[in-house]
């Protein structure tokens, strides 16, 4: 399994509402690192009030080129505010459950923040979790 395969299914799966950065542990820890300072502060701005807005970007186009653009983009851009936003985390082990853990934001800086480590593991994820899924059923994908 690949990180783009956990987006696929999250897609395909989630009924929660909010904004969500995924992220994808093939280990036994995901280091807080990975979720990046733009990532937050965006996470934050949504969940806050602040606001945040996102201009999505227009598809080139090439008098010559090849490329054809079959998905056309839902709209332009999008201003988001008061929204619950996640740092959504998958811990992946072969041939075992696939479990999803929903971080807030909040919570995610709470315990990092907390933490005598550089890295949240799997117990600490289910600890500080607002909801999980498992997304492949019993005995994984």
């Amino acid at each position: 399994m690949k990180e783009k395969d956990f987006q696929t299914e999250f897609g395909k799966k989630n009924t929660m509402l909010g904004v969500f950065e995924l992220k994808f542990c093939k280990g036994t820890s995901l280091p807080f690192k990975a979720l990046a300072e733009h990532q937050e502060q965006a996470l934050i701005k949504v969940w806050n009030g602040e606001g945040f807005f996102h201009k999505i970007t227009d598809q080139p186009v090439f008098a010559e080129s090849k490329v054809r653009f079959t998905k056309p983009k839902p709209f332009d851009c999008f201003y988001l505010k008061y929204c619950p936003a996640y740092v959504v985390i998958m811990f992946w082990t072969p041939r075992k459950k696939k479990n999803v853990y929903y971080i807030p934001i909040k919570d995610w800086i709470e315990m990092r923040n907390k933490a005598d480590r550089k890295s949240v593991t799997e117990k600490m994820a289910i600890e500080y979790s607002e909801h999980s899924e498992d997304y492949f059923g019993k005995g994984g994908k």
